[in-house]
């Protein structure tokens, strides 16, 4: 439904043909009155800005651990990050800027504390139960877990907002999902923004990992010299200014990464769009593949530098360390919680003992994955020492094994 204020209006006749638009959207879980004066793809993003899952994320680990340091990306930095980038992208290609920035807002909505090491521990932890993904459970927290509204649980949000933040799905995870899982049993591809949101999150998290990394003393100039994007833009800047101080030279370096990565996508999927000349979103979705996209050039240099960090900085024994104590934390809850969910808050040991009434032991499981993702760092760790009486996680491998 078209909302009735103006300057959300306004806002829509700008968009091309094959942005997202109000008046096509396909609704929301449980109908809505139109909002005044902003669109429904503003209420998305403010309803997500407003949630606790957002919140949380500013005690979420990206790469270090929140007491490594206090300058480091968090969840919550990462994301507005990545939001910021897809919006400048948007404007440029004339797509739909609310609907971009709330899926850049929300996708991490539903990752677990540590980072990839606690989603990886979690989903070692629910094999047996369907496993754990934080894309599908960001969709679980704006759809069920999100309790601030009278009428609905969760955000409530569009549908194209919650097709965004699905990036990945199994096909049996799709088959359960009903609308929102179509386009992966049907190979069809997600709207432009969606597209979009995706690879602002690769800029974002490749280039300010260099950030960090360097920050930390992970990495150095010397490795980083081997990968063309940096190499490129860090003896430009070194040429330009001499005698720059190093944080300063790092920064202007990144900066101009990431300036050329943004560049590139706009001009790229631009000629790509106008090469396909899409009359409406609805014909993004049956092309074979998506428009937003690097050039070829451009997708191998920033291939380059992801495969440098994995290997430079995502395995440096530091952040191994880091990645064991998680690890370790995470399936000590989840064995604690499954066996006693009564040490579980009141809310979740009810939710427990109810679904464990009805669903068994993997509804069970799943309300302790829920309450273990929600969590921050501090506040799993604060839970690890009341729950085990240890002031550390033991990270010897005969122990962790």
């Amino acid at each position: 439904m078209k909302p009735s204020g103006l300057p959300a209006v306004a806002d829509q006749l700008s968009l091309a043909p094959y942005a997202a638009r109000d008046a096509t959207s396909r609704g929301r879980r449980h109908p809505e009155a139109a909002p005044n004066y902003r669109s429904e793809y503003q209420r998305d993003r403010d309803r997500i800005i407003h949630s606790t899952a957002f919140r949380r994320l500013m005690y979420k680990t990206q790469v270090f651990i929140y007491d490594e340091g206090d300058l480091y990306r968090t969840r919550l930095t990462h994301s507005l990050e990545v939001a910021q980038i897809a919006r400048s992208v948007a404007v440029a290609l004339r797509l739909n800027e609310p609907l971009t920035e709330a899926i850049a807002l929300a996708h991490d909505l539903g990752h677990t504390p540590f980072g990839h090491a606690g989603q990886d521990a979690l989903n070692a932890a629910m094999q047996a139960f369907g496993g754990f993904e934080h894309n599908l459970q960001s969709l679980r927290v704006v759809d069920l877990l999100e309790e601030k509204y009278a009428d609905f649980p969760g955000l409530n949000l569009t549908f194209e907002t919650r097709e965004g933040i699905l990036k990945h799905c199994s096909l049996d995870h799709a088959r359960k999902l009903g609308d929102v899982g179509r386009r992966f049993l049907e190979k069809l591809q997600p709207g432009l923004e969606a597209q979009l949101a995706n690879l602002a999150d690769e800029i974002a998290y490749n280039n300010h990992d260099v950030d960090d990394g360097l920050r930390a003393g992970l990495i150095n100039q010397e490795q980083l010299m081997q990968i063309a994007l940096f190499r490129e833009h860090y003896l430009a800047v070194s040429a330009r200014y001499p005698g720059l101080t190093p944080r300063r030279l790092v920064h202007e370096t990144v900066r101009r990464m990431i300036n050329d990565l943004i560049t590139d996508l706009i001009e790229h999927s631009r000629a790509r769009i106008e090469a396909v000349d899409p009359a409406g979103s609805e014909e993004v979705r049956s092309l074979p593949r998506p428009l937003i996209a690097f050039s070829d050039g451009m997708q191998a240099r920033s291939l380059e530098l992801a495969r440098f960090l994995r290997a430079q900085l995502y395995h440096h024994p530091q952040v191994q360390r880091m990645t064991q104590r998680a690890t370790r934390i995470v399936a000590e809850l989840f064995h604690v919680y499954g066996n006693d969910p009564g040490q579980l808050p009141q809310a979740f040991a009810a939710a427990a003992r109810d679904g464990e009434g009805h669903g068994g032991t993997a509804s069970l499981a799943r309300v302790v994955a829920d309450y273990i993702a929600g969590m921050t760092d501090r506040y799993a760790e604060r839970e690890y020492r009341r729950l085990t009486g240890k002031a550390e996680p033991s990270t010897d491998a005969a122990e962790t094994a």
